[in-house]
């Protein structure tokens, strides 16, 4: 598997530091944040999915630990929005470039408004998808959070 995606370029040329971790992906598992989570030994927590979604009818990206749940009314409050729901998979992979599963919030084919769960910053490093299905990258969620231009929020239920 190459550890070269859009999304380690990215981060690369934002001069983020990352540590690139590989992992066999099922993609059978009933949630398959959890199932990276277990594969690379880190707490759920931890580990963060991207979500993509939109807020009155404008897409949208949210990060949240794979552990919880988004919020519809939060992310729809975090963008300032009345309503949110998740965008279908194959719109999804259209807007990033990136196949479900390896979704990554750097690098996407057209950079969209994100947000990101607040309590995921109190950690010192948290993983993200590196662009493709097994590719996670730890990184500071602080300065994944400058990178992104994302915008910390309260979005999990």
């Amino acid at each position: 598997m190459s550890k070269t995606t859009r999304a380690t370029q990215a981060l690369q040329k934002a001069g983020i530091a990352f540590t690139a971790v590989s992992y066999d992906y099922d993609p059978d598992a009933p949630r398959v944040g959890l199932q990276a989570a277990e594969a690379i030994g880190a707490e759920p927590g931890r580990v963060l999915k991207t979500l993509m979604a939109e807020v009155d009818g404008k897409p949208v990206c949210a990060v949240i630990p794979s552990d919880r749940e988004v919020s519809m009314k939060k992310l729809a409050a975090a963008f300032g929005g009345k309503s949110a729901h998740m965008m279908k998979p194959a719109d999804a992979e259209r807007l990033t470039g990136y196949h479900v599963g390896g979704i990554s919030p750097f690098g996407q084919k057209r950079q969209v408004p994100t947000a990101m769960e607040e309590t995921a910053l109190a950690f010192p490093a948290v993983f993200l998808n590196g662009g493709q299905r097994g590719l996670q990258v730890e990184v500071d969620p602080k300065a994944a959070c400058a990178a992104l231009n994302a915008k910390p929020a309260p979005l999990i239920a």
